[in-house]
């Protein structure tokens, strides 16, 4: 059986649908969004917060998914840190590992493990550059 996800369309009248779908397109602001099973829309990377006194605050998130609402924006994610917070030395040895695991051609499995996890690690140094720059 091909993998689903499930899906709860809701209005302020009721319940319109729900059940299981293979994939799910909907409007969004750039075309249209589509979302798998298993999909995580957001990956690794970067979320910054510009508060109204003109603050900025930088985050690092590991995937997830988001919920945009009119006021309110939800982030769901799977690993999240203030990007102060982030372990420069560790983030670079997760990325030698990935980077080794990939070199030693193991099977698929491992590679795209090793994959995610050279994402996570890429991703996280990002993150703490950008905040060097913004502290100049």
């Amino acid at each position: 059986m091909a993998e689903t996800i499930h899906l709860d369309i809701v209005s302020a009248e009721g319940q319109i649908f729900t059940g299981d779908a293979h994939m799910v397109v909907a409007p969004a602001s750039q075309g249209e969004l589509g979302i798998l099973p298993r999909h995580a829309p957001l990956k690794p990377g970067e979320v910054r917060v510009q508060q109204p006194d003109g603050a900025e605050q930088v985050f690092y998130v590991g995937g997830g998914a988001m919920e945009i609402q009119p006021g309110q924006i939800t982030i769901l994610a799977d690993t999240a840190l203030r990007a102060k917070d982030i372990d420069e030395a560790a983030a670079q040895a997760a990325m030698q590992r990935a980077e080794e695991s990939l070199r030693d051609k193991t099977d698929k499995i491992d590679q795209a493990q090793a994959l995610a996890e050279l994402a996570r690690a890429a991703a996280q140094l990002k993150v703490l550059e950008r905040l060097r720059k913004l502290r100049g």
